[in-house]
C-alpha cells in the first residue's frame, strides 16, 4: 500500500519535515516514491512553514494512497492558507 506522510529532518530540537510519498512497509525515513510538500513547524513570521503540491496530491489520492492523520490535517491548513481561485467573469 501506498501513503502519503511525513518524514523527519532537521537537527536536534529543530524538527523539519518532508511529505513524501512512500511505501507502508517502508521505515518513516527511508526511502520514498516522490517527495510533495513540506512542514516547517518552527518557522518564523515571514517564512513558508507549509508546502504542498497540490496537483501531485490529487494524483497520488486518485491512485489510492491514503495520507496519514496529521498529512491529512495539514492538507487542510493548506488549503484553507491559499486563497480561493477568483471565478472567472
Amino acid at each position: 500500500m501506498v501513503v502519503i506522510r511525513l518524514s523527519r529532518g532537521g537537527a536536534k530540537h529543530r524538527p523539519f519535515f518532508n511529505i513524501v510519498v512512500a511505501d507502508k512497509r517502508v521505515r518513516r525515513d527511508g526511502r520514498f516514491i516522490e517527495r510533495i510538500g513540506f512542514y516547517n513547524p518552527t518557522a518564523k513570521e515571514g517564512e513558508e512553514g507549509l508546502r504542498v503540491a497540490q496537483d501531485r496530491l490529487s494524483y497520488w489520492q486518485g491512485v489510492g494512497a491514503q495520507a496519514s492523520p496529521t498529512v491529512e490535517r495539514l492538507i487542510k491548513q493548506a488549503v484553507k492558507a491559499t486563497p480561493a481561485a477568483a471565478p472567472a467573469a
